[in-house]
């Protein structure tokens, strides 16, 4: 059963996230700026079908959106010592952490509405199934979130050495999830990273989404479930190591 008084309260931490961090500079660079000037490096002099265009320019823009946020909310409550207010407040630590998550996942959709248009409009990409596509966003959107939130549980009051943490993570996963190089032709090693990473099943399922093949040999449906798995592991893991670092933040 779920708590409402306390999905309420991750609600109201979800809000007040949105309006304080929003305009924060990780959030203009890391989610919007970043993601258009790596498409543009990404299609500039390259022929390449429109499917594999805008699937690289969506899957782009909601990893790097979704994980703009919420790997700085922490290590901001932090440094304004408002992290102390937070934890004696009438909420669980579970429901904070799910409010951060919500908070970075509600950016991520609305601010990749933007290229999803430039994919159906300006691309002319046709949709195979409207529902496999708001779901595998909303489940994608999630999951990378709360890695996001994940990597904010390291110690620290300072929202840049997060960020570089982030970067470290963040970029070299670009590369081994079928966006810029097809994991077919990926080597082994490469191939193997694919597998663990979010992104890869996510591209995938866009891919098919808009009528191209799928380099996978799961199903859409099956994409979503392994999506759904990584979010629901990688928020046992922030819950833990945010309750493992609680104490040197206090």
């Amino acid at each position: 059963m779920i708590d409402l008084s306390q999905l309420k309260r991750s609600i109201a931490v979800s809000k007040k996230n949105l309006r304080i961090y929003y305009l924060k500079g990780p959030v203009l660079i890391f989610g919007i700026i970043l993601p258009f000037f790596f498409f543009l490096a990404f299609w500039l002099g390259r022929e390449m079908s429109h499917i594999v265009l805008g699937t690289g320019l969506i899957g782009m823009a909601l990893w790097f959106t979704a994980t703009s946020i919420s790997p700085v909310i922490t290590p901001w409550e932090n440094r304004t010592k408002t992290l102390e207010w937070l934890i004696s407040a009438p909420i669980g630590h579970s429901w904070i952490l799910i409010g951060d998550i919500l908070a970075s996942a509600t950016l991520g959709i609305i601010l990749t509405i933007i290229p999803l248009s430039i994919a159906l409009i300006i691309l002319k990409l046709s949709i195979e199934s409207i529902i496999i596509l708001i779901l595998g966003l909303i489940a994608s959107t999630l999951c990378f979130s709360t890695i996001g939130v994940l990597m904010a549980a390291y110690p620290t009051d300072t929202p840049a050495d997060v960020m570089m943490l982030s970067s470290i993570i963040k970029f070299p996963i670009i590369f081994v999830s079928g966006i810029f190089i097809p994991i077919n032709k990926l080597p082994t090693w490469g191939r193997s990273i694919s597998y663990l990473s979010p992104l890869t099943y996510f591209v995938d399922l866009l891919k098919w989404t808009f009528g191209g093949k799928k380099e996978l040999w799961l199903t859409p449906q099956q994409d979503l479930v392994i999506i759904t798995a990584f979010t629901i592991i990688f928020f046992a893991l922030a819950l833990y190591s945010h309750k493992k670092t609680l104490s040197k933040r206090l």
